[in-house]
């Protein structure tokens, strides 16, 4: 037994001295736990809606002042004409925007039933679904607060417009989503073990002694991937468009010039581990697995990025897949021009170039 003790011992000391496992006991546990405890939600919170007070009466702002108390809505009162709205809703500024119009108070006391218009982001079903029932529930609350004990009761009645999804499609949320994941995920794959496959067939010797230069080695590799993945992109652009019957409301050249620098910069990503690492099933686990969780996540096509805390929303904004998704929603749904996107294909420039610096910079001319 003593002996057992001795090797136990052992093998603690061996557990603890190697911090990748101590990550794996301790460090991911605690990542899931605040992933999924706090980022992880299907309910939405934090949704900005606009309140329209166009009656300017007493019931108006009590129904604007019940909504303000509720923690779903981030709720601004402001006068907005309708161009306004619209050009909040495309800026993204806005999820949804309710309009109290005039003569609010009478036709609730004297009529008997008022109405409300309520104006949501259709591009987006599941957040727009939920912000509908929200609302009806402070509407039928409000409504039973303020009616008097008669035979006859007051009606409030919401009148709903999915803004960008007249029809309530479901898919066109997920067609930009499933984009951003598939691009992301393939050609990071395909191009993690490029180069790393040439060490592991002894083929880099070759490489090194061409003529080429590093960074010609690098865009060779590149370039094949490249010109599949814009093939994959409008093979599933078909499927969505006829398939599906997803609209496509933007241009069709901004849409494939967003598309290629969002390739460019996950075969960056690609390049980038697979000159760093020496095995192609290390280069595949860190590209499928140590980017698919990123992408599915701080995205947002799946999870609400609104209900994530503000650490987890400054993580998302360093993964390329967040503003490919936006970029390609607002293009493809919206009917948004280069202006209203050129702030998201700037950064997926931005990053297109630091990988592919750091890439040809830690580029090894020497096998040893």
């Amino acid at each position: 037994m003593k002996q057992l003790f001795v090797f136990i011992r052992k093998e603690f000391y061996h557990v603890f001295r190697d911090r990748r496992t101590l990550l794996i006991l301790f460090g991911l546990p605690l990542v899931q736990i605040l992933l999924f405890g706090y980022a992880l939600t299907s309910e939405v919170k934090n949704i900005d809606l606009v309140v329209t007070n166009v009656s300017n009466d007493v019931l108006g702002q009590r129904l604007t002042n019940q909504l303000r108390s509720s923690a779903f809505f981030n709720v601004q009162e402001q006068p907005l004409s309708p161009t306004q709205i619209e050009s909040a809703f495309k800026k993204g500024q806005i999820k949804a925007a309710l309009i109290i119009p005039a003569g609010f108070s009478a036709d609730f006391t004297k009529a008997r039933h008022a109405t409300l218009q309520l104006l949501t982001d259709g591009s987006e079903p599941n957040i727009s679904k939920t912000v509908l029932q929200y609302v009806n529930a402070i509407v039928q609350d409000f409504q039973r607060a303020q009616q008097p004990v008669t035979s006859i009761s007051p009606v409030i009645t919401p009148e709903v417009r999915l803004l960008y999804n007249e029809e309530g499609n479901g898919s066109i949320n997920y067609v930009p989503g499933v984009l951003a994941l598939i691009l992301m995920i393939v050609c990071t794959a395909l191009t993690s073990v490029a180069v790393v496959r040439e060490k592991e067939t002894g083929t880099m010797e070759i490489l090194l002694v061409s003529p080429f230069k590093p960074v010609m080695v690098l865009v060779a590799k590149a370039i094949p991937f490249l010109i599949l993945s814009l093939a994959n992109f409008a093979f599933i652009l078909l499927l969505a468009v006829y398939l599906l019957q997803v609209p496509i409301a933007g241009s069709l050249l901004l849409l494939f010039i967003i598309t290629l620098l969002f390739i460019a910069t996950s075969l960056s990503f690609g390049l980038l581990i697979s000159n760093a690492t020496n095995s192609q099933q290390v280069a595949l686990l860190i590209s499928m697995m140590g980017l698919m969780l990123p992408t599915i996540i701080f995205t947002g096509f799946i999870f609400p990025l609104e209900n994530m805390p503000l650490p987890f929303r400054w993580i998302s904004n360093l993964v390329p897949a967040k503003w490919y998704y936006a970029a390609v929603r607002s293009v493809m749904l919206k009917g948004l021009g280069l202006a209203d996107v050129w702030k998201e294909m700037s950064v997926l420039c931005g990053m297109t170039i630091v990988l592919l610096s750091i890439t040809v910079k830690r580029f090894k001319i020497r096998l040893a």
